[in-house]
């Protein structure tokens, strides 16, 4: 099951307790037009393709308060692949601009078309259930809203969160072991607040429906 309609990751959380015959892994929300935003600008501020762009990460919610992280991603520049920080060379713009944009990307494609982007949400759509059932690419790995059960990064239990997975024989499973610096650590808990705020909201409204 994949959940697109915002907001995506509590619609989500929301539909798999709603049909709790169905194991919680199998539901995901759709966070890859954020990844998909993400690799784009980098490979425009680099001269580069999209395709040239891995491993970068959509935290948490698909709201302003996402957090794009590119602290584990790579770029294939002339034949080598560097890390994208080293790549860049500008800290100040992947900590302000890069954020700002890809976190607000969405309303700005609304107040330009006056429609939201649907072929790129599309894309995304497919780029997700194409790797669900085929599998992530050895050394890859994709951003994408699932159960928060289990993870290692601090994230509470029962949300519907973005991470980064790997994906085999239609099974996901979390990326373990990124070290998580103190700038990260603060956005990640401040879209996890968010993501326990609308929950408590949805529950609250379903319970006096």
């Amino acid at each position: 099951v994949v959940v697109v309609g915002n907001p995506a990751n509590t619609n989500c959380l929301i539909a798999s307790k709603s049909a709790p015959s169905i194991p919680k892994e199998n539901f995901s929300c759709l966070t890859r037009l954020d990844h998909n935003r993400a690799k784009s600008q980098i490979a425009l501020k680099l001269g580069v393709t999209a395709n040239d762009v891995k491993n970068v990460i959509i935290w948490g919610n698909h709201s302003s308060t996402q957090y794009p992280d590119v602290n584990h991603a790579k770029v294939n520049v002339k034949g080598k692949e560097v890390g994208v920080y080293e790549a860049i060379k500008d800290d100040s713009w992947l900590k302000g601009d890069f954020i700002l944009t890809v976190q607000q990307r969405g309303a700005a494609v609304i107040k330009a078309r006056k429609l939201s982007s649907a072929m790129s949400a599309a894309k995304a759509i497919c780029d997700h259930v194409r790797d669900i059932w085929f599998g992530t690419p050895a050394g890859e790995f994709v951003s994408m809203g699932v159960i928060s059960d289990g993870n290692s990064y601090g994230v509470p239990e029962d949300l519907l969160y973005s991470f980064p997975v790997v994906i085999k024989d239609k099974t996901w499973k979390f990326v373990e072991g990124l070290p998580i610096n103190d700038f990260s650590r603060e956005k990640m808990d401040l879209t996890a607040k968010e993501l326990t705020e609308e929950k408590e909201t949805a529950v609250e409204f379903l319970s006096s429906a």
